[in-house]
């Protein structure tokens, strides 16, 4: 599984950056993700959803948040 941190960047690129690492993986691929607290982890998880990826998990670690998606081809 790939990970992608992205504390420390401001909404919309930690979207941005997601969508862009879920296009180059495969349909079925997990990607975790490293979110701040706030807008980053109300925004992601929902606009990841919306373009028709599935999250699988969603953690609070420390002063930040671990989200586990998996890619499915739309």
């Amino acid at each position: 599984m790939e990970e992608l941190d992205l504390r420390g960047v401001i909404c919309p690129y930690n979207f941005v950056k997601t969508k862009l690492k879920l296009e180059s993986l495969e349909s079925g691929d997990q990607l975790r993700v490293l979110l701040d607290e706030g807008e980053p982890i109300r925004n992601v998880p929902q606009s990841i959803t919306n373009e028709g990826h599935q999250i699988l998990k969603q953690e609070k670690v420390d002063h930040y948040y671990r989200v586990v998606i998996q890619k499915v081809s739309v």
